[in-house]
């Protein structure tokens, strides 16, 4: 055993959250291609074993996350990484700027 499947137990059940939602996903991506056409495919059912699913990420404390409501990627809304940072032309800005300056002065 790696020491990595030592520190994650649900690595497997987690890796199996992802290839669901991975097949929900592309056969959501038919029906669109199909123009959303009546009736809505029928998406595989989620396995009893995945429900009660958690985050499992470690907190500042070092314990394990507990959060049940996750997204596909296996993780709750604090540690799952949806950002996908500055949208707007001042954000970039701001955010180039940030990675530059030394630390402590940072812009607000």
């Amino acid at each position: 055993m790696t020491t990595e499947a030592k520190k994650d137990p649900e690595r497997d059940r987690r890796r199996r959250w992802r290839a669901h939602h991975i097949e929900r996903e592309r056969i959501a991506e038919e029906w669109r291609k199909r123009g959303y056409q009546y009736p809505p495919p029928a998406y595989p059912p989620i396995p009893d074993d995945l429900l009660n699913l958690t985050c499992g990420a470690r907190t500042r404390a070092g314990a394990p996350c507990k959060h049940t409501v996750i997204y596909a990627n296996g993780r709750c809304k604090f540690h799952g990484g949806l950002s996908t940072g500055p949208v707007s032309v001042e954000g970039k800005a701001r955010a180039a700027l940030n990675g530059n300056a030394p630390k402590g002065k940072r812009t607000p």
